[in-house]
């Protein structure tokens, strides 16, 4: 059975490959779109590692890592969006996902470095 996050963070990486196609095709930006690419399609790699990590301590570290890649790829996103490769409406739209899993990887990363 697929975990919230699980969901969550494969749909946003849905979206930030098509976000990368736009910004690749339709504004020309290649460099920075990269990176967002590379972090926002780790999130959900590193949650699907974990969901089936063998051990406890394997799960925590995906999850923290699955963390870091999240705050990268909001990283990336705030600088398209403020050097003007991303309209006011694409950012706030994205930007509320992305806040979204971040506060849930807090929620399990607190919760599992506790237990």
């Amino acid at each position: 059975m697929e975990s919230i996050i699980e969901k969550k963070s494969f749909d946003f990486a849905v979206r930030i490959v098509n976000l990368y196609r736009h910004l690749t095709s339709d504004k020309k930006e290649f460099v920075l779109s990269k990176q967002l690419l590379r972090s926002g399609t780790s999130i959900g790699a590193n949650v699907a590692e974990g969901e089936r990590g063998q051990t406890k301590p394997d799960f925590n570290s995906k999850m923290n890592i699955a963390l870091k890649e999240a705050n990268e790829t909001y990283y990336w996103l705030r600088l398209l969006h403020k050097t003007d490769f991303l309209t006011e409406k694409e950012f706030n739209s994205i930007e509320s996902d992305i806040k979204e899993i971040i506060a849930i990887l807090i929620s399990i990363c607190k919760k599992t470095n506790v237990n």
